[in-house]
């Protein structure tokens, strides 16, 4: 499957140069020229990885490898920072900020693919093997599959990503709107009503395990998934 990278980088030489550097190595790319654009993209199109600029107009880069940090659906993202910063305090900051690697301007095309590919491979490593359990039920991340009580649970794709951020936010209150934003996208038409039927679709598939009743309703805010 071809890999999506997204460049955040607001000269739009640069960017466009590693726009095309990328596309001619077979990734798809898509790019933002400051962080508003980039957490919209982020949002729409979930890319594997991102290469973020320090110096962006409107906010840091390195706020906004923060914001992907503190996301819970986004944390996992590799991030290669770019900068003109050379010293060796910038790179450890920009490290400590959460990125994964840290390249000098000017970059050269050759060693951001590799590091690009280096990354990649990691993440698919750790995707492979990634899994999330909570008491009896276990979600295995790249395979898109959950076993409750040793049992394969079958669910659709909306389903599975509903379990997926209620499992990785267990006993932690979930409000309708960050549910929509997580599992349909921020820019998604849909409503608050779509949360309530896909989590009855979720406690009726989780029936047959008495597991359904873990999934609290908070009136009037969201849900909570909490072992009784």
């Amino acid at each position: 499957m071809t890999k999506q990278i997204i460049i955040v980088e607001d000269d739009p030489a640069i960017r466009e140069m590693m726009a095309f550097s990328l596309s001619n190595a077979n990734f798809q790319v898509c790019k933002a020229e400051n962080v508003t654009q980039a957490l919209d993209l982020l949002q729409r199109q979930r890319p594997d990885l991102a290469v973020i600029d320090w110096g962006l107009p409107d906010i840091s880069g390195l706020e906004l490898v923060a914001m992907i940090r503190r996301d819970d659906v986004l944390k996992d993202l590799p991030i290669i920072m770019l900068t003109a910063r050379a010293e060796e305090r910038d790179k450890i900051k920009g490290l400590e900020y959460g990125a994964d690697d840290y390249l000098t301007k000017p970059v050269s095309v050759q060693e951001l693919i590799a590091r690009i590919n280096a990354h990649l491979r990691r993440a698919q490593g750790y995707e492979e093997n990634r899994q999330i359990n909570y008491h009896n039920i276990r979600l295995e991340v790249d395979a898109h599959r959950v076993w409750v009580d040793d049992e394969a649970l079958l669910l659709s794709l909306t389903e599975f990503k509903l379990l997926k951020l209620l499992l990785q936010n267990s006993e932690k209150l979930l409000s309708r709107e960050r549910i929509l934003n997580h599992v349909w996208g921020h820019n998604a038409t849909v409503e608050d009503r779509t949360v309530d039927v896909h989590i009855l679709r979720l406690r009726k598939a989780l029936k047959p395990f008495n597991k359904e009743r873990w999934i609290k309703t908070v009136r009037g805010v969201g849900y909570q998934l909490m072992q009784d």
